[in-house]
């Protein structure tokens, strides 16, 4: 079938509340997917999926297959950007959606390294993978659907209910993992019951079909937007997006992928690395570094109240990044990351009040430069490669960044014997990187997104 076959020349635009909730619903589906995978990396693989014996190793080899993930998601990028840019976003959406599901319901089903040996760290490789080829293609779809779909003057508003997906799925994700710790308890605060490692851990992974059937029902419903309605109608759509994209537009994929830089290690470190630094033992065995000690019931509940300073700042982020532009607001964000990274040791040396001080800070930066990432990035680009562009910048960045970070954060906590004065340290030279691309940059908020 044809691609202008499949669009509606009278098609409607879609109404305000359809466009929030496609956009909002499939990247919160998303985010929880991700999300629970996270939270199994730090509590249950390391000690089911590898081969028992030092506890810091099994964690590395746990964040290594996480990190696994960002390194598929360029190639989910550039599969669904294509898709997205010659056949439609509402398509290409509900693709993505369909491949993350299956692959962590898949997760939630497989044999531990007791049971089948090698294989079951492998098998849990190749659904990462899956995944992150997913969410490659996912989160520069929904934003696509909201900025193309927005009013004039709204766009980084509209934007935002994208990326308030993060913070929505991250809640929902932890606070099922909560319950079912809460329902199977532990005499380890370091480790997990028994019950829960031999089947409650299952649980948030096969939930998470529920959820995707109801992304599905909402995004059916969606129609085109009127920006790639107008680029087929007028045959602009481009045969091959990528190569269209490196020729007219590297200058803005690399932009664009150094803007996400700091957004993406602040993000690792605040929802993975500080949930191993927080369990930890203030006291730790050999082959253990040492940590802030508490219980992971306790730990995930002080994360939880930051993720919510982080959904509200993702919604303030908006209307701010609108009144006074993305790049300006941005600038001041990525100062105060800067900063916020030379504090680490003496907010978290400061007791339970530091130290959900420093959560509430990290999580609050978190959402004023997350939010306008959903608009700065699709207008980078032009409509017959945006969906492409956006989600390789925003997808080579999480290499750059959340690929590597949870795992360099360990090694500095180690080098640093056990200090996160290094991993702060890291947080703000990567923070400069990005403020300095922000530099480079242009202002977007003016630019015609039907172009």
């Amino acid at each position: 079938m044809s691609v202008s076959a499949t669009i509606s020349p009278t098609a409607p635009a879609n109404p305000k509340s359809r466009v929030i909730l496609a956009s909002l619903v499939g990247t919160t589906i998303e985010f929880y997917d991700f999300y629970v995978y996270a939270t199994a990396a730090v509590l249950v693989f390391p000690h089911l999926f590898f081969p028992p014996g030092n506890e810091t190793t099994a964690l590395l080899s746990s964040f290594a297959i996480f990190g696994a993930a960002m390194v598929a998601r360029p190639l989910g990028a550039v599969f669904f950007g294509h898709l997205g840019d010659k056949v439609g976003r509402k398509t290409t959406l509900v693709a993505a959606l369909l491949t993350m599901g299956i692959a962590t319901f898949l997760i939630g089903l497989l044999p531990t390294y007791l049971v089948i040996g090698w294989f079951a760290p492998l098998l849990l490789v190749i659904l990462r993978l899956a995944q992150g080829f997913a969410l490659g293609g996912e989160w520069s779809g929904a934003a696509l659907v909201a900025t193309e779909n927005a009013p004039a003057g709204k766009r980084a508003w509209y934007g935002t209910f994208p990326q308030l997906g993060a913070p929505i799925g991250f809640i929902i994700a932890n606070g099922l993992f909560l319950i079912i710790a809460f329902l199977l308890p532990s005499n380890d605060p370091s480790r997990p019951s028994d019950a829960f490692l031999d089947w409650g851990w299952r649980i948030p992974f096969l939930f998470s079909a529920v959820m995707v059937i109801v992304g599905l029902w909402v995004r059916l419903k969606l129609v085109e937007s009127e920006a790639f309605t107008n680029t087929v109608k007028s045959g602009k759509v481009a045969k091959l997006p990528l190569k269209l994209v490196f020729k007219s537009n590297w200058r803005e994929l690399i932009l664009g992928t150094f803007f996400m830089l700091a957004t993406y290690v602040l993000f690792y470190l605040m929802t993975t690395f500080s949930l191993s630094y927080g369990r930890a033992p203030v006291d730790p065995a050999e082959g253990q570094q040492p940590g802030l000690g508490f219980s992971y019931n306790t730990f995930v509940l002080m994360l939880i109240a930051g993720v919510v300073f982080f959904g509200i700042f993702t919604l303030v982020s908006g209307p701010l990044a609108d009144k006074y532009g993305r790049r300006k607001t941005l600038i001041l964000v990525t100062l105060g990351i800067i900063a916020f990274g030379l504090l680490w040791v003496p907010l978290l040396g400061a007791g339970f009040a530091g130290v959900m001080l420093w959560l509430i800070i990290g999580f609050s930066l978190m959402g004023m430069t997350f939010g306008p990432m959903g608009a700065l990035l699709p207008e980078l680009f032009p409509t017959n490669v945006r969906y492409t562009g956006s989600g390789i910048s925003y997808n080579v960045s999480s290499i750059l960044g959340a690929a590597v970070a949870p795992f360099i954060a360990v090694w500095l906590w180690a080098t640093a014997d056990g200090s996160p004065v290094l991993v702060g340290v890291y947080l703000s030279a990567m923070g400069a990187i990005t403020l300095t691309a922000l530099i480079l940059g242009k202002e977007t908020k003016d630019v015609d997104i039907d172009r």
